[in-house]
């Protein structure tokens, strides 16, 4: 698909998006943070949407996926400060576990991007094994051995630098 037709077609989805973008998420910012990312995906594979016969409908099931895996990261986020403070914690060691899960993030920023993506996948986002090889092509010794080496990374550096931070 050329640029103008994408313009002359697409764009005007854009609007229906932002509509069904609200509905999924209740805030005017989170909405349109997806549709930027529905039309960055659009734009992407602008080659290939002439094969469908329904690009709104393509880019409406594109919006409720990403809003789901938007929805499942946060729940999962929420639920790892939740597991490691039960709710008896004072609102200091709240404050610690929720600096600890974001110095893990900044960590998992910091490995190989394979080895991110599917650490991300797996322990943050609630991925199923099948579901990750399918989605990075590569085989289960694969991704087992990549999982492994980011955990170990992880575990590694989040040591060390939570050792450096109370001497």
């Amino acid at each position: 698909m050329k640029p103008d037709t994408f313009n002359r077609e697409i764009l005007p989805i854009r609007m229906r998006l932002m509509v069904r973008a609200r509905q999924l998420t209740g805030d005017d910012g989170s909405a349109e943070d997806l549709v930027q990312e529905v039309m960055l995906r659009l734009w992407s594979m602008r080659d290939e949407l002439d094969r469908h016969a329904n690009p709104e409908a393509l880019a409406m099931t594109i919006l409720r996926n990403k809003a789901n895996d938007r929805w499942r990261r946060c729940r999962l986020e929420r639920e790892s400060v939740q597991t490691v403070m039960p709710c008896g914690t004072s609102e200091e060691e709240r404050a610690e576990a929720a600096d600890d899960v974001r110095l893990i993030e900044h960590i998992v920023n910091g490995l190989p991007p394979l080895q991110s993506r599917i650490f991300r996948m797996k322990e943050m986002e609630g991925y199923e094994a099948d579901e990750i090889m399918a989605i990075t092509g590569c085989t289960s010794e694969s991704l087992r051995q990549n999982l492994s080496r980011a955990r170990r990374r992880i575990r590694e550096e989040f040591i060390r630098i939570t050792t450096s931070r109370v001497l």
